[in-house]
């Protein structure tokens, strides 16, 4: 392989239904910066049918480029076309980093991909940053200039690793939604649009699907709020959710909760925030009994203003947070609630 052969910044851009995620726009605002290191321009790769509309929006969120791979057998996903569709790209457009979102798509995906042009991945990526490797000089080894450094929880988040993969190409990664940010939106700015089809030939790996059922869900995106009331083990039942539930009702925000609460049964998974939930980025939260293990921490200490109510006072939620209330919140909670009704009906 040789490695000089190759250059540039290249995205997965997954889109739904024709229309792009939201990991889509966050991975080419994270791709414009480390193009910016490199020197280079940021690619992104939109695959799907019908899709080529949607170039104009990449376009405005910073991509330089954008490849079409336009195909009726792409329409919905599908692993062996996809993964067909983005190793094909990789083999003729040979890119320096290509990232893909760690949804359950990019999840299926970037192994397979990966494999297919014998390069490594690193997965569940938190952070991505343009480096030195060895990130501390070796004597006797020689230090490798402009890797990506890949760094993501390991052994259950009690520790953070750095990867680089200094010998082959891509350099691929797998990138947790909602830890990179959007680049602010340019409207009316153009990309190349550039349409590559590999051909497709459906063959016995090719899965026909036989029927789609959406599911229906009146469960807010946690990703979305401005302001999250989240609950643990402490809130003690799912009963006792009511008193975030007002709190949450007065402030115009959203409940969310600790992995415990997901485990004992009292919320569903798509409220969970933390290393194996998801990642916010919220105005305001509230961390209401929860202790503030690493792995939740994890999934909220981006936030811009936390606020922890425990009635231990030594749990480590207070470490991160900007305000915090030592007490019991059955009695908090509701006297904050009340607090903020009154002050509202005084506006």
């Amino acid at each position: 392989m040789n490695i000089q052969e190759y250059k540039g910044v290249f995205v997965f851009a997954q889109q739904v239904d024709n229309e792009l995620s939201g990991i889509a726009l966050e991975l080419v605002g994270k791709g414009k910066d480390l193009a910016k290191d490199l020197g280079t321009e940021v690619t992104a790769v939109l695959v799907g049918s019908g899709i080529k509309g949607l170039a104009d929006e990449l376009a405005e969120y910073g991509a330089d480029k954008v490849i079409v791979v336009d195909d009726p057998e792409l329409k919905e996903y599908r692993t062996e076309p996809y993964a067909h569709a983005l190793a094909s790209v990789i083999n003729e457009f040979k890119p320096e980093i290509f990232l893909v979102g760690a949804t359950a798509i990019g999840r299926d995906l970037g192994p397979r991909v990966s494999a297919r042009i014998h390069t490594g991945l690193t997965a569940d990526c938190t952070q991505l940053d343009i480096g030195d490797f060895p990130i501390n000089p070796i004597p006797g080894k020689e230090q490798l200039h402009n890797q990506l450094l890949m760094t993501r929880p390991a052994f259950g988040g009690n520790t953070i690793a750095t990867i680089a993969c200094p010998n082959f190409r891509p350099q691929m990664a797998t990138v947790r939604p909602g830890v990179m940010q959007k680049a602010e939106r340019v409207p009316g700015a153009k990309a190349e649009v550039i349409e590559f089809n590999p051909g497709f030939t459906p063959d016995n790996k090719y899965v026909e699907i036989l029927k789609i059922v959406k599911s229906v869900s009146d469960v807010a995106d946690i990703m979305d709020a401005k302001i999250l009331v989240s609950g643990g083990r402490g809130v003690g039942s799912a009963e006792n959710f009511k008193l975030l539930d007002d709190l949450a009702e007065v402030l115009g925000g959203t409940v969310s909760c600790s992995r415990a609460v997901v485990d004992a049964g009292w919320k569903p998974k798509d409220l969970q925030v933390g290393q194996t939930g998801k990642t916010v980025r919220p105005n305001v939260y509230f961390a209401i009994g929860i202790s503030g293990a690493i792995q939740h921490v994890a999934g909220m200490e981006e936030s811009d203003i936390i606020i922890a109510i425990n009635k231990d006072e030594s749990a480590p939620i207070f470490d991160v947070a900007d305000y915090g209330i030592v007490g019991d919140l059955n009695k908090i909670v509701p006297a904050l609630t009340e607090k903020l009704k009154a002050e509202l009906a005084n506006k």
